[in-house]
């Protein structure tokens, strides 16, 4: 660039110097240009340079160096945006060895020492401490909590007890844990992951460029039409100014602005992409596979329930639980102690706190001894029997809490979908995916009630990293596929797909590493976000694209009937040129989808939060319709009149408002006036049951024995409503609130 302008300097003083240096900068260009041409070639790629290598040489042949000069700035300034956004970081494997100690802690003859983790030999004894990485596959020596989700995905900390098999690359928590070693580092479970994602990269075909394509078809174009020119015409110089105003500069300049915007699109957006060849291969997705704890689920142990005993409530149980729970380490304890201050309970730190490794944590409430965790013996009472089986049922772990000899109650406990997880999966389909995978190491009948929430076209549980890479090779067969994960087993699945997108908020350096693209926080929405964008500056490019190679077509019309010389075609060139570019930076435009207004995001978190303070309301209304198993005591008929009060006086009240304040503006918002009708049609029918509930209540001679039956019938279907309405209501507007 720097000489063809010291050419236009001269040119006033001295035209023959200003020739003289265009010249030396068609020439200089010559250079690069074959030599990408030539890397294209051994790729197996028939790339957009062949061209401008042909206009470059034709320009010098026939002595038309300033046209040469143009069209060598057009083509050096198009491969430098390229570089530009080729210059993220690729792909390396180095946090997985990063996170593999290089030391451990190995027992003999009753002394612990510290030696290299290469030199652990089977049958060495090695003792890791709390927040340590298992360095070798071993055999426990005593009772042992890990955390296991780095390889398994599971969320929550499996209890190994002594014999069992460990493998490298868990965590140990809450106490030391010995291992008597099986292998070698080496020969370790962990070092296999390392091995399989490097396999993976190394196998992984390169996406076809969206220039490429077009370049293919426009070249034999181009040249039948400059050959027929110099054999009709006679005249080379015609042929040269076809070419020059063949030159793909549309592809080499439009489709890079077009694929560089979209990559800064996506960075705002809060999804780093590495280059822009991910970014072409996300725009082009049609298959996703994706993992589930921590991608489509939060990742970590949640109190989704509370099961009380009788003449408990859910808030009292939950608070004696935080009481003692709070002094704990362990990953469910936080989950409830987590669970009490979203509750707004008010929680009194517990006295004599003691903690069982593997077993639970126990202490002093007032004057009840407390125990929260695991029981010993099997469940006997109606409601114990009860929770136990919903525990079963629902796939969630039961925390059982005791006060004094007497249970009070359970706390249910699982990695819950994120709630942003169904809209995702809805915008994925409407940006043109075709199909959705989910692959976990779960347990099959928490990955199939997952799936069927979500809607997905496959699952398949129990998943090793291998049993993840073979399927990800599978559904590469069908189209440009997909992988998102979070952990360090995702990440020799993410090297293997076509595009990997690793969720960076939470998820492992690891599968950060082996990815394409990186969502910065914990959102999986934000991957709905990179394929709509990528598409979008993928689309903006093909139509760059498109229409540049258009107008150089009737450029090249001009030029072969000699209407066009190469100087005039050079600078025809350019105008296209700038206007694709201009066209191409539309990429950088954010997408209106999904996005709301201010003042609508404040109205959804105000009513989002009423969700939260409603769970008692919500609770008494389960509660009740429990209480009535047993007939009508005076306790269920308090439970009754209880949850008659607690609808009456804040669920109703929150419904209207929702109904009168917050669905016309969304109906507003969405610029339909349907949006809102099938949530209108749950605000009605939670008043019916409500309204029926008090005609009970009124019936003269108060509640008897013979309502038992539709008592509960109402009760329950008020609490399925509930239940249904307000998670539609979190799931398809209130996550809008974030999503700005």
């Amino acid at each position: 660039m720097l000489t063809t302008l010291a050419g236009g300097v001269v040119w006033f003083q001295d035209p023959q110097s200003a020739r003289t240096w265009w010249a030396v900068a068609t020439a200089t260009a010559v250079v690069p240009a074959v030599w990408w041409v030539v890397e294209d070639l051994r790729a197996k790629r028939f790339g957009a340079d062949v061209l401008a290598v042909f206009a470059l040489l034709g320009t010098l042949a026939v002595g038309e160096h300033l046209a040469g000069a143009v069209v060598a700035v057009m083509v050096g300034t198009g491969h430098a945006l390229d570089d530009y956004a080729r210059r993220r970081a690729r792909r390396d494997l180095s946090a997985l060895l990063e996170r593999a100690p290089s030391r451990t802690w190995v027992r003999a003859n009753g002394d612990l020492r510290t030696i290299g983790v290469d030199a652990v030999r089977p049958g060495d004894e090695v003792v890791v401490r709390p927040g340590e990485v298992v360095p070798v596959d071993g055999v426990l020596l005593g009772d042992a909590t890990f955390d296991e989700s780095a390889l398994t995905g599971e969320p929550e900390p499996v209890t190994r007890l002594r014999g069992e098999r460990v493998r490298s690359g868990v965590v140990a928590t809450g106490s030391v844990a010995d291992v008597r070693a099986s292998a070698s580092a080496a020969e370790s479970t962990y070092a296999g992951v390392v091995r399989l994602a490097e396999e993976a990269a190394a196998r992984s075909a390169p996406v076809v460029r969206v220039a490429d394509r077009v370049a293919a078809v426009f070249l034999p174009v181009a040249v039948l039409v400059a050959g027929l020119a110099a054999v009709l015409t006679g005249d080379l110089t015609r042929a040269v100014a076809v070419l020059v105003t063949a030159t793909p500069c549309p592809l080499l300049l439009a489709v890079p602005v077009a694929i560089t915007a979209g990559m800064s699109r996506a960075s705002r957006a809060g999804v780093v992409v590495r280059d822009g060849q991910a970014l072409e291969a996300l725009g082009n997705v049609r298959t996703a596979v994706l993992d589930k704890t921590g991608t489509v689920t939060v990742g970590r142990p949640v109190v989704v329930d509370v099961v009380p005993a009788p003449r408990w409530f859910p808030s009292g149980v939950l608070g004696l639980a935080a009481s003692v729970e709070q002094f704990s380490t362990h990953a469910l304890a936080s989950a409830v102690v987590e669970a009490a201050r979203t509750a707004g309970l008010h929680v009194d730190p517990a006295q004599d706190v003691h903690e069982r490794p593997g077993h639970g944590v126990g202490g002093r409430v007032g004057t009840a001894a407390v125990f929260v965790g695991a029981r010993d013996e099997e469940p006997e009472q109606a409601w114990e029997l009860a929770a136990a089986a919903k525990a079963r049922l629902d796939a969630a772990t039961p925390v059982w809490v005791r006060a004094d000899d007497e249970y009070v109650g359970a706390l249910l406990l699982r990695d819950p979908l994120r709630r942003e997880a169904g809209r995702t999966v809805q915008r994925l389909r409407a940006a043109g995916l075709r199909r959705l995978v989910m692959l976990t190491g779960d347990r099959p009948a928490v990955a199939q009630d997952v799936a069927a929430i979500l809607g997905l076209d496959d699952v398949v549980a129990r998943c090793t990293p291998e049993d993840k890479v073979a399927r990800v090779r599978e559904e590469r067969s069908g189209g440009v596929t997909l992988m998102a994960g979070d952990g360090i087993n995702d990440a020799p699945a993410l090297a293997a797909a076509d595009v990997g997108v690793a969720l960076g908020g939470r998820g492992s350096a690891a599968a950060a590493q082996a990815a394409d693209a990186v969502v910065l926080d914990d959102r999986i929405d934000r991957l709905a976000d990179a394929v709509e964008i990528a598409g979008n500056a993928r689309r903006i490019a093909v139509q760059s694209a498109t229409a540049g190679m258009g107008l150089a077509l009737v450029a090249m019309g001009f030029a072969a009937l000699g209407l066009l010389p190469p100087i005039g075609g050079a600078l025809v060139q350019e105008a296209i040129d700038v206007a694709v570019i201009l066209y191409s930076l539309r990429a950088l435009l954010p997408l209106r989808h999904g996005r709301v207004r201010a003042g609508t995001a404040g109205l959804l978190s105000r009513f989002d939060a009423e969700h939260v303070a409603l769970q008692e309301a919500r609770d008494a209304v389960r509660i009740a319709a429990d209480s009535l198993h047993a007939g009508m005591t005076e306790e269920a008929a308090t439970a009754v009149r209880k949850a008659h009060e607690l609808a009456v006086e804040r669920l109703l009240p929150h419904e209207r408002a929702e109904e009168h304040e917050l669905y016309p503006v969304l109906t507003a918002e969405f610029r339909d006036p349907h949006a809102t009708v099938p949530m209108s049609r749950g605000h009605v029918e939670i008043e019916r049951l409500v309204r029926r509930l008090g005609r009970h209540l009124d019936e003269p001679g108060g509640l008897t024995a013979d309502q038992v039956d539709d008592l509960r019938a109402t009760l329950y279907g008020l609490d399925a409503v509930l239940r249904l309405h307000f998670a539609q209501e979190e799931e398809s507007y209130f996550v809008l609130a974030d999503h700005r």
